[in-house]
């Protein structure tokens, strides 16, 4: 099975997977270098729903966020890397600065989002909240951050470059 669907495609299956009673988790994020702290958060995301949905910011979407250094690895290959993960069920990307449009074509039952974000400032809350959906916040794992490796790898090889 493909995991890495387009939006209709992923509908399709979403649509499917509610006519046989599955609850719908989603999350969504830029995931640019693959860590602990993101297979930790991903695992207890996949434990809300009987289903993990992942959205991923293009490459486009991430650079507006995170600046033009970022991404570092293109969004084909994050992609890949994430579905290989056996908790996540389905990854898809989207282009948009948020995920708004995309929770709100696949209405969610669980919207999941880490600890760094403020439950009142996560993206489609209201909405999710408006069709008897739920928000869950998953504690982060202090240091465990893209940022924090890209400055740990700067300073290692700082006298090398």
């Amino acid at each position: 099975m493909d995991k890495i669907l387009d939006w209709k495609n992923l509908k399709d299956n979403v649509d499917e997977l509610r006519r046989q009673g599955k609850k719908i988790a989603f999350t969504n994020g830029c995931f640019d270098i693959l860590h602990v702290g993101h297979t930790r958060y991903l695992r207890q995301a996949r434990e809300k729903g009987d289903v993990l949905i992942l959205a991923l910011n293009s490459d486009a979407s991430v650079r507006r966020i995170k600046g033009e250094k970022r991404p570092l690895i293109p969004q084909d290959e994050r992609a890949e890397l994430l579905s290989c993960l056996e908790f996540v069920d389905y990854v898809t990307l989207f282009d948009e600065s948020t995920p708004l449009n995309l929770i709100l074509y696949l209405k969610p039952d669980v919207l999941i989002k880490g600890g760094d974000w403020p439950e009142d400032q996560v993206v489609g809350r209201r909405e999710v909240l408006s069709w008897g959906g739920t928000v869950s916040i998953i504690p982060e794992i202090p240091g465990a951050s893209t940022t924090n490796i890209v400055d740990k790898i700067l300073a290692v090889y700082r006298d090398k470059l």
